[in-house]
């Protein structure tokens, strides 16, 4: 794990980390776009099991604080407002740029996997980007903003103000409900062609199911392939060790199929 600093497209400074496979030839190698959460948290120095996992697997992983992340100041958190699925998401396409400009990425071999936010980011990459990604993961990550907002619990919507109302947009409101759905990938969910996994906590109340459900659907009607993996004990993000061994078996698989890791055969 490396602590590198990438340029987007505009200037800003994106504080990035990427962790290469020990024993691998630094080149060419499959890379996995780890996506955080919140969108109001950060990727930070230190031991991340997912990564260890995919690093292991001969993946080059990439963590990005894309702006609107927390830990940089208030100029970097502010620069987010408005940009979900747009300068937000340059800021991840910006990054793949800088990691195949190295030339330890394959640009042929490239997918994005993130949970909450970072599903919603997978699910814009290849709703907004097709072309850039050989493979998603999307973990319990929203489809349609305007839903979404509608359905998260009573006991969270005074905070939205502060948060998802100032960056994304209130469905109350007719003009800002236009530009969330324009930013939900739902309303794009014709471009999809990249192979991907959805992956759904049943008793998810925060994004619930039929958030996934209406993506997976979309998907099966037109005959693209898309793997759906719903555990009905869950909720928003994963908790019992068996059901996320489930997961992350599935998502070994998924990837190593569409990026040519070396799965565990076990």
């Amino acid at each position: 794990m490396s602590p590198v600093t990438i340029t987007a497209r505009d200037g800003l400074a994106l504080p990035s980390y990427p962790t290469l496979p020990v024993g691998a030839e630094p080149a060419g190698l499959p890379l996995v776009l780890l996506v955080h959460g919140g969108p109001w948290s950060r990727d930070s120095w230190g031991y991340n099991p997912v990564v260890q996992l995919l690093a292991n697997r001969g993946y080059a992983v990439l963590q990005v604080n894309f702006r609107g992340s927390t830990g940089y100041g208030k100029a970097f958190l502010r620069a987010g407002i408005g940009e979900l699925a747009g300068k937000m998401h340059e800021d991840l396409i910006d990054a793949v740029e800088w990691a195949v400009g190295e030339g330890y990425a394959d640009r042929d071999r490239v997918a994005i996997f993130g949970g909450s936010y970072g599903g919603y980011a997978a699910l814009v990459g290849v709703t907004f980007t097709p072309d850039v990604f050989a493979a998603a993961i999307d973990f319990c990550g929203p489809s349609n903003l305007v839903t979404f907002l509608r359905t998260v619990p009573e006991f969270v919507k005074p905070q939205l103000v502060n948060n998802w109302y100032l960056y994304a947009g209130n469905p109350d409101d007719t003009e800002q409900e236009r530009k969330l759905r324009t930013r939900s990938p739902i309303s794009r969910v014709d471009e999809i062609r990249t192979p991907l996994m959805v992956v759904q906590g049943g008793n998810d109340v925060r994004v619930v199911k039929a958030e996934s459900d209406q993506v997976v659907e979309a998907l099966r009607a037109r005959g693209i392939e898309v793997e759906y993996l719903v555990k009905d004990d869950e909720g928003h993000g994963f908790v019992n060790p068996e059901n996320n061994i489930d997961v992350y078996r599935a998502a070994d698989r998924f990837l190593a199929r569409h990026l040519g890791g070396r799965p565990d055969t076990r």
